[in-house]
């Protein structure tokens, strides 16, 4: 079963991939696989998919990576079933299952937004697939720290906001950028989310965000923060520092997990960072994947 979403041809130069399907609990999840050599396998966040990371496959897979991106469910080009649990916990599992499927080790983790906690519950359950890991305006620990914007929107009338009017990516094209993004950039990120039941995961990932030890995902969340510091691998910060969500505070944190980490920031870049610093990026992330 495949999904009937399709790129468009005006498209298809920002986003030339092949698309390959893995099913998981009777569900289709899309995934980009380009290129040969050590994989990269990237993960997106909330309300972005594989799109995101356009540039970087594009790159690496010219230059001896094999780049794998997955659509979670409810995402991209990936199923959209109305009645799921979408959870941190089936986000993970169902990447650990591609990653299975995949038969990936030597992992370079690649990691955004929702895709930090999503990569690091891969990582702590996996440390011996992972090599390492890139970590891009995201967090995978507790924190109360919430945008007012993004807190009013997780409960039901929050939900129907989103469903209806597209109210959390279609706003992203702009508040998340520092940088204005061309028209056709714009129209692939919110490619798939253009009516109230294609736009379900991007506001059940808003809910599923733990802000106290009630909420289901809390407990997951916990447990991927306690075991980040015994992952030993070499790990990149890259950042964005005027992400209104993903502020330098975030960033901060990851350097007490991670204190030989190498950072890089950047003052005129946002969340989306791929988008407002592309090649300097690409440079960085080469840099590391050769050191």
């Amino acid at each position: 079963m495949t999904t009937q979403l399709q790129v468009p041809n005006d498209l298809k130069g920002e986003y030339p991939f092949n698309p390959h399907f893995h099913m998981v609990e009777k569900e289709s999840l899309h995934y980009v696989d380009e290129g040969q050599g050590e994989p990269l396998v990237m993960l997106h966040g909330n309300p972005t998919w594989s799109f995101f990371y356009r540039n970087l496959a594009k790159y690496f897979s010219q230059h001896n990576y094999r780049v794998v991106i997955p659509d979670h469910i409810g995402c991209g080009l990936s199923s959209k079933p109305q009645e799921y649990d979408y959870t941190l916990e089936h986000h993970i599992t169902n990447t650990l299952s591609l990653i299975e499927k995949l038969n990936l080790k030597d992992i370079t983790l690649i990691v955004h937004d929702w895709g930090g906690a999503i990569g690091m519950g891969v990582a702590t359950r996996r440390p011996d697939l992972i090599k390492k890991i890139v970590v891009m305006n995201t967090a995978a620990f507790r924190s109360m720290e919430i945008p007012w914007r993004i807190n009013i929107l997780r409960n039901p009338v929050g939900e129907w906001f989103i469903r209806s009017f597209n109210g959390f990516a279609l706003p992203a094209t702009t508040m998340a950028v520092m940088k204005p993004l061309p028209p056709e950039v714009k129209k692939g990120f919110v490619l798939p989310y253009s009516d109230y039941q294609s736009r379900i995961a991007t506001a059940k990932f808003v809910r599923d965000i733990p802000m106290n030890d009630k909420h289901p995902t809390y407990k997951t969340l916990a447990g991927i923060e306690e075991k980040l510091k015994t992952l030993k691998v070499p790990v990149l910060i890259l950042w964005g520092e005027k992400d209104f969500c993903f502020t330098t505070n975030f960033q901060k944190r990851w350097m007490e997990f991670f204190p030989k980490a190498k950072v890089r920031t950047w003052p005129d870049a946002g969340h989306y960072l791929v988008e407002d610093k592309t090649a300097e990026v690409i440079n960085e992330i080469e840099i590391f994947l050769k050191e």
